[in-house]
């Protein structure tokens, strides 16, 4: 188990940069698609940050919740705060800081549980 969790915690970095990246590039036109359905990005805010607060446990496990829930809600404010301020056709959404919120508490919630579990 522990060289999984110091795999995941390599990707960390990598994975918030790309993640960074994606939530402040220039907005495209959406394209509909088969698999498109009202709230997807909701769903994709969701996803991306359970596992941004999944790997952010594989790699500070000793982190207080406190802490951790703190650096997880800064970075969603910021990121929502920059797509407004850069005018880049992407705009600030409370929803998203919800989504955002419940990924992250999703995140460290399967990281305690399979931590319990394989341990």
């Amino acid at each position: 188990m522990d060289k999984i969790l110091k795999i995941f915690s390599k990707i960390l970095p990598i994975y918030w940069a790309f993640l960074t990246y994606m939530l402040l590039k220039p907005g495209e036109e959406n394209h509909e698609y088969w698999f498109m359905f009202k709230g997807i990005d909701k769903l994709l805010h969701l996803s991306i940050f359970a596992a941004l607060g999944f790997l952010f446990m594989t790699a500070f496990p000793k982190i207080r919740f406190y802490y951790f829930i703190q650096i997880i809600l800064i970075y969603a404010f910021l990121t929502e705060i920059l797509q407004e301020e850069m005018g880049l056709g992407r705009s600030m959404e409370t929803l998203d800081i919800v989504a955002d919120t419940i990924g992250c508490l999703l995140g460290y919630l399967i990281y305690k549980v399979l931590i319990k579990r394989f341990s």
